[in-house]
């Protein structure tokens, strides 16, 4: 067997189906897309969410709620989690970028920390948002914390 002996297996290939090539191709005429019609003619294409001229779904249900253009977004970052970055990494300090290098937050990231869970080691923080419990967990334990 030799690459220009090869051909696929029998039945497995298929001529494509040539429309519009008169009438003894079977295909000629209205070219298999049927009389009249608007899905007939060339150039035309349904509209996403077209239901035929019925009210469309988001027409017909009503509008709820708003979105704030000025809602900031914060990664949430629980006490219990720093002690778990703090023993990892053993760093003291802990900024944005030192997060960021650790690989549990983005560079575009707004971080808040929370009071959830306990916090044992003394840490310097500087971050977007700080929670009233947890700063006064940090600062309990000789920490400091600094808003950027």
């Amino acid at each position: 067997m030799e690459l220009n002996n090869l051909r696929p297996t029998e039945g497995a290939t298929k001529s494509r189906k040539r429309i519009g090539r008169g009438t003894g191709s079977g295909h000629g005429g209205t070219s298999t897309r049927g009389h009249k019609g608007d899905k007939s003619r060339s150039g035309s294409r349904l509209k996403r969410g077209f239901e035929g001229g019925q009210t469309p779904m988001q027409r017909r249900l009503p509008k709820r709620g708003f979105k704030n253009v000025n809602r900031v977004d914060y990664l949430a970052f629980n006490l219990g989690r720093l002690e778990q970055l703090v023993q990892q990494t053993g760093l003291t300090s802990l900024d944005v970028q030192a997060l960021v290098d650790a690989g549990v937050a983005r560079q575009s990231d707004k971080i808040k920390v929370l009071g959830n869970g306990t916090l044992t080691a003394k840490v310097n923080l500087t971050v977007h948002a700080i929670s009233a419990s947890a700063k006064a967990a940090i600062e309990a334990l000789g920490g400091s914390v600094q808003i950027v």
